[in-house]
């Protein structure tokens, strides 16, 4: 398997896109690693699947919404 991988010309051409873009890709995005129970990530996952959201969606919004509630508390 290894032997077919490394003679795979379209795994090659990605690799070295992937190179050379690298820095850029760090530039332009960022990610989070977190690690959540089982029953919480499975909870979550279910109402994004239920309600056509993404994981993006709900960390913007989740975000935006604690920003606002932070500010409101300091007036």
């Amino acid at each position: 398997m290894d032997k077919e991988n490394k003679e795979n010309p379209m795994r090659e051409i990605r690799r070295r896109y992937e190179e050379r873009h690298k820095e850029e890709r760090k530039k332009s995005s960022k990610q989070f690693n977190t690690r959540l129970s089982t029953g919480v990530c499975d909870e979550i996952n279910a109402f994004l699947e239920e309600n056509e959201l993404t994981k993006v969606q709900l960390v913007l919004e989740g975000y935006r919404s604690l920003k606002k509630q932070l500010e409101e508390q300091k007036k």
